[in-house]
């Protein structure tokens, strides 16, 4: 028990002084529910819901889904496990990491155009991700190409959530 007041302690200190720093850790360890979701929801479109739509070419505007890469099956289960993801990511990111106050509907213009953003190039990207990686690591290039979109969210997600969309009042 004296271990966990010392690290309580430790903690509250660091948070104290270096806040922002505390806040982006607790921002990526918050990411983790949404990343948790994300993935779930990928292997269960990929491996149920949609597997039977896998071997369908995908082309549509800048989207390219062969049928090595998962085909429509592959872009509705990248499409959906984002969604998804995103909508846990609010709820956690406003209530756990900003402790944010600010009107909902005010902010969700600016949470929908910049997850809408980040989320076209992390549909956009995964065929070409999949294509390049699949002859290094097979079968794990969903979820290579999957962990590269993740941290392209949140190199757009956190400056956007801190500076625009959490802000304290």
């Amino acid at each position: 028990m004296t271990n966990l007041i010392k690290n309580k302690s430790w903690l509250s200190k660091f948070k104290e002084k270096h806040p922002d720093i505390y806040e982006f850790i607790l921002f990526n360890l918050m990411s983790n529910v949404a990343t948790i979701v994300n993935f779930v929801v990928l292997w269960i479109g990929t491996g149920f819901v949609f597997k039977n739509l896998s071997t369908t070419d995908f082309h549509w505007f800048i989207f390219n889904y062969d049928n090595n890469e998962g085909g429509l099956g592959g872009f509705l289960s990248f499409l959906l496990a984002y969604i998804c993801a995103q909508i846990v990511n609010f709820i956690v990111q406003r209530k756990v990491v900003f402790s944010a106050t600010v009107d909902i509907k005010s902010v969700l213009p600016w949470y929908i155009a910049t997850v809408t953003f980040a989320g076209i190039l992390s549909i956009w990207l995964p065929p070409y991700l999949i294509k390049g990686l699949s002859p290094f690591v097979g079968g794990f290039a969903a979820t290579l190409a999957n962990m590269i979109n993740i941290v392209i969210q949140v190199v757009i997600n956190y400056p956007m959530m801190k500076f625009k969309i959490m802000r304290k009042e």
